[in-house]
């Protein structure tokens, strides 16, 4: 008998796994606050003997170094992996006993990165899982560019290779249980659906229906934006990271939070984003804590810049630190909790800006506004609005100065990166509007949506 058990990282798109018999267990590609995976083997009732790395992850800081060393366990990583701290390098077909007719096979599979390893679960020798962290995913692959662009066509020609490799060694009732596809950026596309099989590959996923030339072109035609975090993720793992630190952050009262602000620190509110329009600290930007704050305040601060945090609660602020040390932002400067009149010294008031929707935009109508559209390239170009102006939310920090004179509607996909986008324009002294609304709602409200 065995068991999986899945840690989802909704906020990065990933998984985790915690798989094992009656009294052993290893865990897969696990996050940096481990907690979750030591919570399932005290559930289980039994002890974690290894922790596995797929890959030196470029997307978030691993807890794989911290859970072995608080456990025990020994800790596999990829022998290609260039690392500075001693682990049991896994080498192509090494295999390792984890709990009674329960083994686990490493199986090569290179394309996301050069040495990325796969493991394949073994009930008396028969396959009954396979762990493709960023190889073969739901429908997909992960992606190749992550490494090196000298390196991107390579590893898309091997990541067909691996997916064709995994497709004829192993049975197709296996189970595919991928580490990424569910909205991390490290999949070349995301997961239809939440389960797979070695068989349901075979039919659906594009590396292995495909030959090796036109998966390559259409893989590399349809490679989106790399978070600027990611830069940082590689060196932070093959270093060994940190213990994580998850006390409160000291607390900033309303004087203190002005003085960050005025020295050019980054002041984040945490609220949603309806509750931030209506009223807010002057300067400060707003990533909600219930969005993917994790990616995109990693991607777009300054890295390394200090932020203080403004939350609703304590457990808002703690829910929003914990997503953040996942992508290595260790230390809040500080934070506050409670009304945001509690975060304005006495005297001052609170600043706001209208929100609105397309219909409201038709309504208004577009001449004499400038319409900003902060979606990526690959959203644009399935549609715009006619003459908008497009500046990917991941650039606008560094070219508000290019943002058109006029009060700014501003809008994305669906009203989160909007919202982001708002307050970015309205601290620096724009007038704005934030477009809280589906952008499928556009064309039906009147606007003219054009393709290109």
């Amino acid at each position: 008998m065995f068991f999986i058990d899945t840690i989802e990282l909704e906020g990065l798109g990933n998984r985790s796994y915690l798989t094992g018999g009656r009294g052993a267990a290893v865990a897969v590609d696990p996050p940096r606050d481990f907690d979750q995976v030591l919570a399932a083997a005290v559930r289980r009732g039994v002890r974690i003997t290894h922790v596995v790395e797929t890959h030196i992850h470029n997307d978030y800081v691993t807890g794989g170094l911290e859970l072995a060393r608080v456990t025990g366990a020994a800790y596999l990583v990829p022998a290609g992996a260039r690392v500075s701290f001693a682990r049991v390098p896994v080498s192509d077909g090494d295999t390792v006993t984890v709990d009674d007719a329960l083994e686990l096979r490493a199986v090569a599979t290179p394309g996301h990165t050069p040495h990325h390893t796969s493991y394949v679960l073994l009930e008396q020798g028969r396959p009954v899982a396979a762990f493709t962290g960023g190889s073969l995913l739901i429908g997909t692959v992960g992606r190749p560019d992550l490494v090196e662009p000298r390196l991107t066509e390579h590893l898309a020609r091997a990541q067909h290779a691996s997916a064709h490799r995994l497709a004829a060694e192993l049975p197709d009732e296996t189970s595919v249980l991928p580490t990424h596809g569910f909205g991390s950026f490290c999949s070349s596309a995301q997961a239809e659906g939440d389960t797979t099989t070695i068989g349901k590959e075979k039919s659906a996923n594009a590396a292995l229906t495909t030959d090796v030339d036109s998966f390559v072109a259409r893989l590399l035609g349809e490679l989106d934006d790399i978070p600027a975090y990611y830069t940082h993720m590689g060196p932070a793992n093959a270093a060994g990271p940190a213990p994580l630190d998850l006390t409160a952050p000291a607390v900033a009262d309303a004087r203190e939070i002005a003085a960050r602000l005025a020295a050019g620190e980054w002041v984040v509110d945490l609220r949603n984003r309806v509750a931030f329009a209506e009223g807010h600290v002057a300067g400060s930007f707003n990533f909600e804590a219930e969005g993917k704050i994790a990616t995109y305040l990693a991607w777009l601060i300054p890295w390394g810049k200090p932020v203080t945090l403004l939350a609703e609660s304590p457990e808002q602020l703690a829910a929003a630190q914990r997503e953040l040390v996942r992508v290595g932002i260790d230390r809040p400067a500080a934070a506050a909790t409670g009304s945001p009149k509690e975060w304005v010294p006495e005297g001052e008031d609170l600043v706001s800006f209208p929100r609105s929707t397309f219909a409201g935009l038709a309504e208004r109508g577009t001449d004499g506004v400038v319409v900003l559209d902060v979606r990526r390239d690959s959203e644009r170009a399935a549609g715009h609005i006619e003459n908008s102006v497009h500046i990917p939310i991941h650039q606008l920090p560094r070219r508000l100065g290019e943002v058109p004179a006029g009060t700014v509607w501003v809008h994305c996909a669906g009203g989160m990166r909007a919202g982001i986008a708002a307050s970015l324009l309205h601290a620096s002294g724009r007038e704005v509007v934030a477009v809280d609304d589906g952008f499928d709602a556009a064309a039906t409200a009147g606007l003219t949506v054009v393709a290109g």
